[in-house]
């Protein structure tokens, strides 16, 4: 499938099924790669260079998931009324997505305490010093893995419902 983009090259949210299963596991390859170079950054012992590693691929990692389905903030904001409507409830009815929202680090953040277990045994298993940066490493993948993960189950969730809202227009006006 080619990612489908509009007359003036925004990407237009998937209008299909397949094309949202499509854009799942593209986007879940770009996590997978993401949390690796992020599980090597945490092997290092660089003291807060695995947490700004993450904050910001995990910033990265959000926006071109949004940007990959048409979640966007910009990219809503340009849909039809009824889809948009669709969209805005969708995510205000999931807490906690970042879907249609500006991703910032700060909301980054409040989603990385969300993770805080993970997040708190990968920096207290570093006190052993080399099995400890294996193990965070192995903690640090897992956690960006789960938060990427759960991002994207979030907006297929969300691109789901617009495919049902575009198919039940679509039948409509047959």
């Amino acid at each position: 499938m080619a990612h489908r983009k509009g007359d003036d090259g925004w990407t237009l949210v998937p209008s299909t099924q397949e094309e949202i299963e499509t854009l799942r596991q593209r986007c879940r390859r770009i996590v997978m790669r993401r949390a690796a170079i992020s599980a090597s950054v945490s092997a290092l012992p660089i003291p807060g260079l695995d947490i700004a590693t993450d904050l910001s691929l995990l910033t990265r990692s959000i926006e071109d998931i949004n940007r990959e389905f048409g979640l966007t903030p910009g990219q809503i904001d340009r849909l039809r009324p009824q889809l948009r409507l669709v969209a805005y409830e969708t995510v205000i009815g999931m807490s906690g997505v970042l879907a249609g929202k500006l991703v910032t680090r700060e909301l980054v953040v409040q989603l990385l305490r969300r993770s805080g277990v993970k997040m708190l045994s990968k920096y207290a298993v570093r006190i052993v010093p080399l099995a400890g940066q294996v193990v965070s490493s192995a903690i640090g993948f897992a956690a960006f893995r789960t938060i990427g993960n759960q991002h994207i189950d979030a907006c297929v969730q969300i691109a789901g419902e617009l495919v049902v809202v575009q198919e039940a227009s679509a039948s409509r006006q047959k």
